[in-house]
């Protein structure tokens, strides 16, 4: 087992820009990178979002299972990527407030925690960049359908 390189850039960005190495609540801190992240590329025209919101999602198969592989722990808590995906998702569909921000957050930490079906599943029975990510992906989509009927 070796250990994180932030001069690494792939590791640097499954690192969430280092938020993922606070000793405590890692995936907290990944998510907490993701809302000035999102709220930047808000600004960007709709369609342009959902164009980046997918490349950090497929882009982050191959981040997070670099950094997996590299470190030698399949799903190891630093690497938050998947957290960063997983907000832009939850985000994705409802309008950018801070309200709107502040309850996105929360939902999506609420399921990427409490891993609900299918989510359970797919962080079980997945391993590598894609199990990594999918549990994530699949939280993300569940706090946006949330987010669709609050907002």
């Amino acid at each position: 087992m070796s250990t994180f390189t932030l001069s690494n850039p792939i590791q640097f960005l499954a690192l969430g820009f280092g938020s993922g190495l606070a000793p405590k609540a890692p995936g907290t801190f990944g998510t907490l990178a993701a809302v000035p992240l999102f709220v930047f590329a808000s600004l960007l025209p709709y369609h342009m979002l959902v164009v980046l919101t997918v490349l950090i999602s497929l882009s982050g198969i191959y981040i997070c299972g670099y950094t997996a592989k590299a470190v030698g722990v399949d799903d190891h808590p630093a690497i938050v990527w998947d957290e960063i995906a997983g907000f832009f998702i939850t985000m994705l569909f409802t309008p950018v407030s801070w309200l709107s921000l502040a309850v996105g957050f929360a939902l999506f930490r609420l399921f990427d925690i409490a891993k609900p079906w299918p989510i359970s599943i797919a962080d079980k029975k997945l391993h590598g960049g894609l199990g990594i990510m999918l549990d994530d992906i699949l939280a993300g989509f569940a706090a946006a359908l949330v987010m669709y009927f609050i907002f």
